[in-house]
């Protein structure tokens, strides 16, 4: 059994636990570069539908995809080192921070290579055809035209997988790592406050989900701020300036005869 509630150990708990956010972000960030380096490598061939590639990218996605993160970690983490010892390379004195970077970056590069790839195949192919009918080549069609349109497409997707990466964050402290859940963890195992130091936990993390969230969604309307919604369209379309009440006159006055005032 833990110490009693103690609502001021949560207050207290805030700023021990803040100290370790930037590890947390760092984690959160360094991943997110690596995945979308792996992940537009690992779309490529499935979009141009490269033979053998095409089959490596596919076991590659299937293997992150279906098996935990936690196990993951834990087979780089131990497997890599001796793996590459075959190869006369010895990682085994790496920070602990550089195997948790690689396996989040590795694992978000397999969902970040679908998000690409659909975002891509969602952009019609006869935008791009009319591109190269005008003289664009290959290089210019997908960066005027086929690259805004998919990253419009992309960001929802995004933002859940950037969340999402800063909640399995959490798992690193199995490793070591002194992030914001090994922080807690460590703290109420001191002062057996476990309840109080959760609480705070789960508020840091809130905060900085919705301050992500606002972020990303701020990015996705401008995006999108070129399309305009059909209902607006219609709605545009059919305001008309009210008439005035001298107009409604004249007008009668000119249908009957009468004078216009």
């Amino acid at each position: 059994m833990g110490a009693p509630f103690d609502f001021s150990f949560v207050i207290g708990a805030f700023s021990k636990l803040w100290s370790t956010l930037g590890v947390t972000l760092l984690i959160v960030g360094g991943s997110l570069l690596t995945g979308i380096v792996i992940g537009f490598l690992i779309a490529l061939p499935r979009l141009y539908r490269i033979p053998v590639l095409d089959s490596f990218s596919k076991v590659y996605v299937s293997f992150f995809r279906g098996t935990p993160i936690l196990i993951q970690l834990f087979l780089f983490y131990y497997g890599l080192p001796e793996l590459l010892k075959f190869a006369h390379l010895d990682i085994s004195r790496a920070p602990v921070l550089f195997f948790v970077i690689l396996t989040y970056g590795l694992h978000t590069g397999a969902f970040m290579s679908e998000t690409i790839r659909a975002s891509v195949m969602a952009v019609d192919r006869g935008q791009v055809e009319a591109a190269y009918a005008i003289g664009m080549k290959g290089l210019q069609a997908f960066t005027r035209i086929v690259l805004p349109q998919a990253l419009a497409v992309a960001v929802p997707v995004f933002s859940n997988m950037v969340i999402a990466l800063l909640k399995d964050t959490s798992l690193a402290f199995t490793l070591g790592v002194m992030e914001l859940t090994g922080k807690a963890q460590t703290l109420g195992a001191l002062t057996q406050h476990f309840i109080e130091a959760y609480l705070a936990l789960a508020f840091i993390y809130l905060v900085v989900s919705f301050t992500l969230e606002k972020l990303l969604r701020a990015a996705e309307r401008r995006l999108l701020k070129h399309e305009q919604p059909d209902g607006a369209e219609r709605r545009r379309f059919r305001i008309e300036r009210k008439p005035s009440i001298r107009g409604m006159f004249a007008g009668i006055g000119a249908e009957k005869g009468g004078a216009k005032l």
